[in-house]
């Protein structure tokens, strides 16, 4: 190398700069090549630009829908050959998502062979699939040869590539996408394009619509696996509002019954993005685990279409309680998240809401019109002026001939004598003999005619933007028509359902088999259940000395209250008493009851349940039943009691009742209003009547209208004229109506 050349040359390639300055320049590089060139879908035509160029190699391949399909492994080549550089695995991975009509609503590409299925089997090697476009993708790509959009150089420049396609067709949404950049991301849910287009209808008609109205008429995403989507329409509307937020969708289930009472549940559907054989997996972990008691099994018996087979374990396991335990420990039950985070123009990363969306794609279809209506106005105006020079030369045929046979330069004679553009000389002169005749004559004025008329109304709808946008409401009415609510493709699949209501899950009650029984309790505490209802009490069996005390009619699954004279509630559930053979189990083996207290009721536990509880002190208060519950064997203290006073009784309250009658030992009654009484959790009360000595023997609720009742006898009286024992609550009240049991008790 010669010494010149060597001096020509920089002898070091150093740069004298900070390397925070230095790396954050090459970061900045990275983070905009990821989001513009990798990541964020434009908002114009919804495509990523691996997918935007896979499109446009199948178009010129020319695999249209009613032509042959081509080997994948011809597309890819073509795409990273020409178009982008990267790796065969990453181009044909995401063609092969384009073709999944599990993956995408929409699909964009029809793909011949196996292209993977839910279960998260990968698709086959692409020498062995071929593919070609689907009529959605044409609709993507219409118009792109009319200078509908702009072309740029590829990655060698040896060719060019559309900056966006055309779009005509509302992809982003349609479709969805997600993607992760530097520092940002994507997740756009698929959409319903009917809706979709019914909303944009909307918008055109009415400048002034709100994302409220736009959400009244696209409730919520559109999956392509279906499944029921259960947000609540005011979390739904923020998110769309805000482009931030996330949807809750759940299986489609349906309950299948069998022979003997039997039933299995059959999910359909799952949700989107769910490998149905990792959902099965994470199942039959749940039943391993013994996570999940009421399931028993579960089966896949899905064939073209999902049928999930879900068995449990007995017959009287609520279908819905299982299904709410599934929902919540496996993927039965899943969450997308929105973040509308496009290209704003190709360029500007934007989380954009559903009104900017649509109509970022409207003015994108107005701007594709404008372009391709100048495109063919060009092509109309270039035509009439051939047709104008053919016209010319139909009129002066013979010396248009006498020209060209015996002129030295025909070209120059031709323009001067007929006047005529370079354009229409051109056409004249390479204008074939047999097309002279007078039939192509009037062929060619009908042309003029036709594109004449035809100029006039591109010109009118360039210059008019009321008439583009009516041109665009037309494009927006045949989409919706190809993808209407009774189409294959454009019905809905995901149900818009409604938040379900919060379920209490008790795994240990959802497995008791639910079967009728009666309850007998004796006087000295010994407690049994027989099966079945309607015993006669001549059967019952005691021990010697000892005789019946309570005797209820529930079910397995009920609960039963027990009230004791220390004032605290115990609960037993009826699954766990023993069995009606012989004279049953002391009930101080099943709560912790001291000695010193004794049981004064058994009532039945009954939902929203009111009862009034009272002591000999005369003190009282009302109760809600579900506040009596208890969770261990040593009960809940509800009424507190202290020294000689001791808990007396417990009433339930009627619904309708709205007055209360006490008794005392003293032999006097006071009637008072139920309103007077406090509800409480906990505590001693109020004084109900007030005693000079004794204390509170009974009480009872009632309402007013129908009078007092009370035992008479081997019978029932009842006393329509309460008013004499009316009094305001803690009075000492008067003596009972003639006839009032001496025992001091109502019943």
């Amino acid at each position: 190398m010669s010494k010149d050349a060597t001096a020509a040359e920089p002898e070091h390639q150093i740069v004298d700069q900070k390397f925070s300055e230095i790396l954050s320049e090459r970061y900045l590089s990275y983070a905009l090549s990821t989001i513009m060139s990798r990541s964020l879908p434009d908002v114009r035509d919804g495509l990523k630009p691996v997918h935007r160029r896979l499109m446009y190699a199948m178009y010129q391949l020319k695999l249209n829908p009613n032509l042959q399909p081509k080997k994948s492994a011809r597309v890819v080549g073509d795409v990273i050959g020409k178009l982008q550089p990267h790796g065969d695995t990453a181009v044909y991975d995401a063609m092969v998502r384009l073709a999944q009509d599990f993956a995408q609503r929409y699909p964009l590409v029809d793909g011949q062979g196996n292209f993977g299925n839910i279960d998260g089997d990968n698709a086959a090697a692409m020498r062995y699939t071929e593919a070609r476009l689907t009529a959605v993708a044409i609709m993507l790509l219409d118009g792109i040869e009319e200078n509908a959009v702009d072309f740029r150089p590829t990655y060698d420049g040896s060719e060019m590539e559309p900056v966006v396609l055309p779009g005509g067709f509302p992809n982003l949404l349609a479709n969805g996408s997600s993607g992760i950049a530097v520092g940002m991301a994507t997740s756009i849910p698929p959409h319903n394009a009917a809706e979709l287009c019914e909303a944009m209808e909307m918008m055109l008609d009415n400048k002034d619509a709100t994302i409220q109205d736009i959400v009244g008429i696209v409730k919520g995403p559109d999956f392509p696996t279906g499944g029921t989507l259960v947000d609540d329409s005011a979390d739904v509307l923020k998110a769309y509002e805000t482009g931030r937020g996330s949807f809750r969708t759940r299986a489609k289930w349906e309950k299948e019954e069998l022979k003997q009472g039997q039933y299995q549940i059959i999910v359909t559907e799952i949700p989107y993005q769910v490998q149905k054989s990792k959902l099965i997996e994470k199942i039959a972990e749940l039943i391993t685990s013994k996570k999940l008691p009421m399931l028993d099994d579960v089966r896949d018996e899905s064939a073209e279409d999902i049928r999930l087979v879900l068995v449990p374990k007995n017959r009287n396991v609520e279908a819905e309680l299982l299904m709410e335990a599934l929902f919540r420990n496996s993927d039965l039950e899943s969450r997308f998240s929105l973040n509308m985070n496009v290209l704003d123009g190709g360029l500007v990363p934007k989380v954009m809401n559903i009104k900017e969306v649509l109509q970022a794609w409207l003015n994108h279809q107005k701007e594709v019109l404008v372009r391709r209506s100048q495109f063919r106005l060009e092509k109309v105006l270039h035509r009439l002026e051939v047709l104008d020079g053919y016209l010319i030369v139909y009129l002066n045929i013979d010396e248009v001939i006498r020209i060209i046979r015996f002129e030295d330069e025909p070209k120059i004679k031709l323009a001067e004598t007929f006047k005529l553009s370079e354009v229409q000389v051109e056409a004249v002169l390479n204008l074939r003999l047999r097309r002279l005749h007078k039939l192509e004559e009037m062929e060619i004025r009908g042309e003029h005619d036709k594109l004449s008329a035809e100029r006039d109304e591109l010109e009118k709808l360039i210059g008019s933007s009321g008439r583009q946008w009516t041109r665009i409401k037309k494009q927006i009415a045949h989409i919706k028509k190809l993808f209407g609510p009774d189409t294959p493709l454009g019905a809905r699949r995901t149900v818009i359902g409604t938040p379900p209501a919060p379920i209490t899950i008790d795994l240990d009650e959802a497995m008791i088999e639910k079967e009728p029984i009666t309850v007998i309790c004796s006087k000295m505490g010994w407690i049994k259940a027989m099966k079945g209802h309607g015993h006669d009490p001549k059967d019952f069996k005691y021990k010697d000395g000892d005789r019946g005390s309570f005797v209820l009619e529930l079910q397995t699954t009920d609960k039963i209250l027990v009230f004791a004279t220390n004032g605290r509630f115990y609960t037993l559930g009826g699954d766990k008493l023993p069995s009606g053979r012989g004279f049953g189990e002391p009930l101080r083996l099943m709560i912790d009851l001291p000695n010193d207290s004794d049981v004064i009721d058994l009532v039945l536990h009954k939902a929203e349940q009111k009862i009034l509880v009272a002591a000999t002190s005369g003190h009282g208060f009302i109760a809600k039943s579900d506040d009596l519950l208890a969770q261990t064997k040593n009960g809940k203290q509800v009424l507190n009691v202290s020294g000689k006073v001791e808990a007396k009784l417990c009433r339930f309250v009627g619904a309708d009742d709205d007055h209360i009658a006490t008794m005392g030992k003293n032999r006097k009654m006071l009637v008072f209003p139920i309103a007077e009484l406090p509800e409480m959790g906990r505590g001693k009360g109020v004084i109900l009547q007030k005693f000079k000595d004794g204390g509170l023997s009974d009480a009872k609720t009632f309402k007013w209208e129908e009078g007092l009742s009370y035992k008479y006898g081997s019978g029932e009286t009842i006393v329509d004229d309460v008013a004499p024992w009316l009094g305001k609550r803690a009075q000492a009240g008067r003596l009972p109506p003639n006839g009032f049991p001496k025992s001091n008790k109502f019943d």
